[in-house]
């Protein structure tokens, strides 16, 4: 599926294009700046506190040089969640293209993840809490529209081949 949209960000007209993928072999390694998981932990969805957006959502991050999408995905959920990822499936990206037409793209992966132990603190100091919670409830925490609407929708069908 794919959903174009467009949306005002910190007073940039941003063009979005969210596709579903079943790889990301095809995104450009040097054009990611993001790898967001949608992780379960048995039934329930992992959320993580951000202080500086004061804003609840997925857990994920920056990919750093020379490591692999699913390096990422591993290292920052285990950096702001204390979990482990048991396994991981792609769900899409969105391609973000800015006023001045530089692209970007943001990845989304549905993930299994079981904790390492309690929460202590995200060593970058971003997260300031977790939550695990009913994911038909994440529009309580986070509204991404149409499109965070079909990344839930695809994670929870996902979810069922991990």
């Amino acid at each position: 599926m794919k959903i174009e949209s467009k949306l005002n960000y910190q007073g940039k007209d941003l063009e979005l294009v969210y596709e579903d993928v079943e790889t990301f072999d095809s995104i450009p390694r040097d054009l990611c700046t993001q790898i967001y998981g949608f992780c379960f932990c048995d039934e329930e969805l992992l959320l993580v506190f951000e202080g500086d957006r004061q804003a609840w959502g997925p857990v994920g991050g920056t990919p750093e040089p020379g490591e692999t999408f699913e390096e990422t995905l591993k290292r920052e959920i285990l950096e702001e969640s204390n979990m482990e990822v048991l396994k991981w499936l792609p769900i899409g990206y969105q391609r973000v293209t800015e006023p001045t037409g530089q692209v970007i793209y943001q990845l989304r992966a549905v993930c299994q993840v079981r904790p390492f132990g309690p929460f202590v603190k995200d060593p970058a100091g971003d997260v300031e809490a977790i939550k695990l919670i009913n994911p038909a409830d994440y529009k309580q925490y986070f509204d991404w529209g149409e499109v965070g609407a079909r990344i839930m929708e695809r994670a929870l069908e996902l979810k069922e081949k991990l």
